[in-house]
């Protein structure tokens, strides 16, 4: 067994009605199988599509890493009288895994009636178990040894979230097992609809899964939601928030479910059904401090369907980086100073403003972003005035951006030990208020306070302790490629951190701080 090719369980998401889970059931892969040939190039729906062909996260994986599935003669690993393929003693560590926990809830295989989500919770701590117990016969290696990757779409992540977080729902010695967690458009915080929460009397066909105080319970963080009234959080203590993913979807206009009625009650700020703001986790210390986010990164995509999030190729390099890639990087920007217009300097104490922060992350040689946060698609990074300017010693100047990985594997030139990347990053001017009215002068709609392109050039050591190459320029300094070295610091953990100055700059209005790169090598 090679590491870091472990197995992958995949576990899909909310099937509604009766009709969505006999769909269900009647597909071998519950959706892992599906692809797509577009893409959203403008947020202007009119226009249309672009061509790109995504065969599927089942294809992909299966292509590239030589993964494969475990049906037999018809059968699925979790059924009584399910043989290996002949000459082997279990399944290869290189194996997708369907968790198909909707087959008793379809009137095909079952009895029609849906479960609560605790019981699937159980449920995936038993195939975690089936699948570490045929790993282990067939590489011939202790069962305790084997690790394995969650991988799951919507409510799919808080069945996983269930199974390690609430010790009731699982086996502890299945809780070792999971390797990584990876969430495709989770409502880690719920379901939103009309700015309310899903209420918990609304019970038919389990749609209070959705509801705050019933995920509270399922996912053990009573005393969390009391203080936080959030629930997206993950004690560290169950699992390690570094060893998260959730990739976030932000295309609203595409989701088509319930005839557009969900876009319409989700609104802006989402996937069509889960809002922006609720798609990640967090994690918490012993006394339920915030520790950290989990890596983030965004995509124009929308829940599902032609052009959802499962069948896309952004969402797939995410994925596919995280659980096999090389290098991770934590993208942050420190705002040291905001300067106003010079007409608001005399009443500075009175300005009000929302700052929008935007990112496009992108390797180089690609198509695509590993990340994409911008104004236009509801999905940038947000500080008030205060925030920036009063509260810097509570971190209020410090925003998180995005994570990014990168795979040596994926490289235009295989000649070149580099891994290079472009930033693009923007600050939007806000709409400036005194005294809560609209400040009007010099205002220009969808201006930049500072917007450039931060190119990156990664060179990890030959050896064990050696040191990093890093390189970096601002493409508005014309060069085109990274020249110019950075020092770095070593930090908690082993992990560098690099600093990169915003070009200079003395324009009001405008801003001042700095890049924070968090670099460390990945499945080392």
């Amino acid at each position: 067994m090679q590491a870091p090719f472990h197995p992958i369980i995949y576990v899909r998401g909310y099937a509604m009605s009766e009709g969505e889970r006999n769909d269900t059931a009647a597909d071998p892969f519950c959706g892992f199988n599906l692809g797509s040939t577009i893409y959203r190039a403008s947020t202007d729906k009119r226009e249309p599509p672009k061509k790109f062909v995504f065969e599927s996260p089942l294809l992909r994986l299966a292509a590239e890493f030589g993964y494969g599935d475990v049906y037999e003669n018809g059968l699925d690993i979790m059924d009584a009288d399910w043989q290996p393929r002949a000459g082997n003693a279990g399944i290869p560590a290189r194996s997708v895994v369907i968790y198909r926990y909707y087959d008793d809830g379809s009137t095909l295989l079952g009895e029609g009636k849906a479960r609560n989500i605790e019981d699937y919770s159980r449920g995936l701590s038993a195939l975690v178990r089936r699948v570490c117990a045929l790993v282990a016969a067939q590489e011939g290696v202790p069962e305790a040894e084997v690790r394995c990757y969650l991988v799951a779409h919507s409510m799919g992540g808080l069945v996983v979230r269930g199974f390690l977080q609430n010790p009731a729902l699982g086996e502890a010695a299945a809780r070792r097992a999971v390797n990584k967690v990876f969430t495709y458009a989770t409502p880690h915080n719920g379901i939103q609809l009309a700015g309310f929460q899903v209420p918990s009397w609304l019970t038919l066909n389990d749609i209070d899964n959705f509801n705050h105080r019933r995920m509270a319970g399922y996912l053990n963080l009573q005393a969390v939601y009391d203080k936080f009234r959030r629930v997206d959080f993950l004690p560290e203590a169950v699992f390690p928030i570094d060893r998260v993913f959730c990739m976030v979807g932000t295309n609203r206009a595409d989701y088509e479910a319930g005839m557009g009625l969900s876009r319409a009650f989700a609104g802006n700020g989402s996937d069509g059904l889960v809002r922006v703001d609720n798609a990640s986790v967090w994690g918490l210390d012993a006394r339920l401090n915030i520790t950290k986010t989990a890596a983030t990164a965004y995509c124009y995509r929308a829940h599902s369907g032609f052009f959802g999030i499962v069948n896309s190729e952004e969402a797939y390099q995410n994925l596919s980086r995280f659980l096999f890639g090389d290098v991770r990087v934590d993208i942050w920007l420190q705002v040291d100073e905001v300067r106003l217009p010079e007409a608001l300097e005399a009443q500075a104490a009175e300005v009000e403003a929302l700052y929008q922060f935007e990112l496009l992350a992108r390797p180089r040689g690609k198509r695509w972003f590993l990340s994409r946060r911008t104004a236009e698609e509801d999905s940038p990074a947000c500080r008030t005035h205060q925030q920036l300017t009063r509260q810097q010693d509570t971190g209020g100047n410090l925003i998180y951006l995005s994570t990014v990985f990168l795979a040596n594997r994926a490289k235009v030139s295989t000649q070149d030990r580099t891994l290079a990347y472009a930033m693009d990053l923007g600050v939007r001017v806000p709409d400036y208020q005194i005294n809560k009215r609209f400040w009007p002068d010099q205002h220009f709609e969808g201006s930049h306070l500072f917007r450039d392109s931060l190119l990156i050039s990664l060179e990890p050591p030959i050896n064990e302790g050696g040191d990093w190459q890093i390189k970096h320029n601002w493409e508005s300094e014309r060069v085109g490629v990274a020249t110019r070295a950075l020092s770095y610091e070593t930090v908690k953990g082993g992990a560098l951190q690099i600093e990169v100055a915003l070009p200079a700059g003395h324009s009001k209005p405008g801003v001042s701080g700095k890049v924070l790169l968090i670099v460390s090598a990945w499945n080392t």
